[in-house]
C-alpha cells in the first residue's frame, strides 16, 4: 500500500482525537513549567496544605512527572505524524503516570488535603495515558502508522 493510499484510509476522527490529546499533553508540559518554576509569591498563594504536599514531594516524583507529560506530548506528536515509535514513548508516559500517580493515592496525603474530588483529575490523567496506548497499537495494527 502507497504512503497516500494509506492516509487515504486513516479515519477523520482519529486526526482530532491525536489532536486533541497532543494538546491535552501540551496543557500537562505546562502544568509541569508551571510547578517546576512556582515562586514564593505563588506558594504564599497556596493553602498550607497544598505547600506542604508541594514541599514533601520528591524528586523521583517530579521527574516521573516530567517524563509523563513529555512522553505524552512526543508520543502523541509521533502518532500525528505515523512514526509507530509512538507506542513507545506512550507507554514510558504511562508507566510514569503510574508511578507519579501512585506516589500521589498511595504515599502522599494528597487525598486528605483535596478531598475524593481530588481523585478525579488523576484518575482521568491514567484512563487517557493508557487509552492512548490502546490508540498507538490499534493504529499500528491497522496500519495506520507504520
Amino acid at each position: 500500500m502507497s504512503e497516500e493510499e494509506n492516509t487515504n484510509t486513516i479515519p477523520t476522527w482519529f486526526w482530532i482525537v491525536t489532536a486533541i490529546a497532543l494538546i491535552w499533553n501540551i496543557m500537562g508540559v505546562g502544568a509541569f513549567i508551571q510547578q517546576m518554576s512556582i515562586t514564593p509569591e505563588g506558594m504564599a498563594a497556596m493553602s498550607e496544605a497544598e505547600q506542604e504536599l508541594y514541599r514533601s514531594t520528591p524528586s523521583w516524583v517530579n521527574w516521573a512527572f516530567a517524563v509523563s507529560v513529555f512522553g505524552g506530548a512526543f508520543g502523541c506528536l509521533l502518532l500525528i505524524l505515523k512514526k509507530a515509535m509512538a507506542k513507545i514513548l506512550l507507554i514510558l508516559s504511562f508507566i510514569s503516570v503510574i508511578m507519579q500517580m501512585g506516589y500521589v493515592f498511595l504515599i502522599s496525603k494528597a487525598m486528605d488535603g483535596f478531598g475524593p474530588g481530588g481523585a478525579i483529575m488523576p484518575a482521568m490523567i491514567i484512563v487517557i495515558a493508557a487509552a492512548l496506548i490502546w490508540l498507538a497499537i490499534s493504529a499500528k495494527n491497522k496500519g495506520w502508522i507504520n
